[in-house]
């Protein structure tokens, strides 16, 4: 997937140090034992086509048998052995058309372009019988940035425990939730592609916003009686050093301490039926003014989601999910240098989606999205587009998407070594940054927001 990540902040030219820290990486990476074959490197190391892991027979939508091979460490290979080296790559064309001009940068038009947007390269696959990774590097062609972009490693082994069955596994991951094995969690979340063109609006959770590939933690998680998942980890930033390294400069959030995250899921496939039901708790201290002053900002957020997935990997299947997270914020460093108007406020998202999957080829999909939050005249400022008139992160609306993923199944054309899929996207506002008309305090509404996006999105 392409992650709504940190590089979509960041602008500059960074390619030589991360390409040379990504052809180290990989080439270690390489160099260790394992036993699979070619690539996309997941689908050809299994002997199993797309479809078999994903609902769509392309990712990011996990089946049941998807959650299984991340939870197991990216691990499950077929028997007959044989050399591998597993690399892939994804590139990303799209065109977009945005109701009324935005600033976008330069040579981009202010209104509609076709360009290429992302071109990813990726480890991704089982290193030894119980250690496996993703490692992804992207370069994004909107703001000429290279930089690292997902990472998860994993370790997992299959335990007997009173009984009872478990699988134990530790995670090493660099952005909260991209260890995650549901669809109902940001980092792997619908809309799971964004056109980067377009205006965005002006407040998202911390763990989204600034904590997104500029971190690195690590966690314990369990999966008990393939019923209840459990896992505990802490985050550190990445020292700014590094992050200029891997392509994003100044992007430290400066964390301190560490910061603790928290995950339990219920989940039951009975039947045809699948559902999951999952709680979310993450909290950070952090300096984001330092060395102006030396006090801090914490974000402490929990959250609910679900899953509900029908008759997945049949002609005719449905999957669905929501969440929604609040978030808590101490702001004493943000009042401190007159960036907030109060020590203190509060910010909610909700999010929900089904998709309906015809053939795991053709797929509709509907989306609702809404956040609110404590009114900021400081922090959500009036000024042309990305501003708020009303001082409030109001943000509300919906998504329209319709897909064609033609390979991915047994058969297909080109199968395991590339994999397509082709949609159009409608998203709508009836709320931006506080409000529907006049939002900024220069005149422009909600609506002028709406865009179209049309991508090619292809991985081999």
């Amino acid at each position: 997937m392409a992650l709504q990540s940190t590089i979509r902040r960041c602008k500059g030219r960074e390619g030589a140090a991360i390409s040379n820290f990504v052809f180290a990486l990989l080439t270690v990476l390489v160099a260790l034992p394992r036993v699979a074959s070619a690539v996309p490197s997941f689908a050809s190391q299994t002997g199993l086509p797309c479809a078999q892991c994903h609902v769509m027979a392309f990712g990011p939508q996990l089946t049941e048998f998807g959650r299984q091979f991340k939870l197991n460490g990216y691990t499950f290979a077929k028997q007959d052995g044989g050399v591998n080296i597993p690399l892939s790559a994804i590139v990303i064309a799209a065109y977009n058309n945005v109701n009324k001009e935005a600033p976008t940068p330069s040579p981009y038009s202010d209104k509609e372009n076709l360009a290429l947007q992302d071109v990813s390269v990726y480890f991704a696959g089982r290193i030894t019988d119980h250690l496996g990774a993703f490692v992804k590097a992207t370069y994004d062609n909107i703001f000429d940035t290279t930089t690292w972009d997902t990472l998860d490693v994993r370790y997992a082994r299959t335990v007997e425990l009173g009984g009872h069955s478990a699988v134990l596994g530790v995670d090493v991951n660099n952005s909260p939730t991209a260890q995650d094995l549901w669809n109902s969690t940001h980092a792997w979340g619908f809309p799971y592609i964004v056109s980067e063109l377009v205006p965005f609006p002006i407040n998202t959770l911390a763990l989204v916003q600034s904590l997104g590939n500029t971190v690195l933690g690590g966690s314990l998680y369990s999966m008990i009686d393939s019923r209840w998942y459990v896992e505990l980890g802490f985050y550190k930033g990445v020292s700014n050093k590094w992050l200029a390294n891997l392509g994003l400069p100044g992007a430290n959030p400066n964390i301190v301490g560490a910061a603790p995250y928290g995950r339990l899921t219920w989940h039951q496939q009975t039947g045809p039926h699948y559902l999951e039901l999952g709680l979310l708790g993450f909290s950070a201290k952090l300096q984001p003014f330092q060395p102006t002053t030396s006090e801090t900002n914490r974000t402490s957020d929990y959250g609910i989601d679900a899953s509900y997935q029908f008759n997945v990997g049949t002609p005719r299947a449905f999957d669905a999910h929501a969440s929604w997270i609040h978030e808590n914020r101490k702001l004493d460093a943000s009042f401190a240098v007159g960036a907030s108007d109060s020590t203190s406020n509060s910010f909610d998202t909700f999010e929900a989606d089904v998709s309906y999957i015809i053939d795991q080829t053709w797929v509709p999909t509907a989306s609702v999205f809404n956040s609110n939050g404590s009114t900021n005249h400081l922090m959500f400022a009036p000024g042309p587009i990305f501003g708020s008139a009303s001082g409030a992160p109001t943000t509300g609306g919906y998504t329209l998407r319709f897909e064609w993923v033609p390979f991915g199944k047994i058969g297909s054309f080109a199968s395991p070594w590339v994999n397509l899929r082709l949609g159009a996207q409608y998203t709508g506002y009836w709320r931006f940054n506080g409000g529907s008309s006049n939002y900024d305090g220069f005149g422009r509404s909600a609506s002028d927001n709406n865009s179209l996006f049309v991508y090619a999105w292809l991985a081999f």
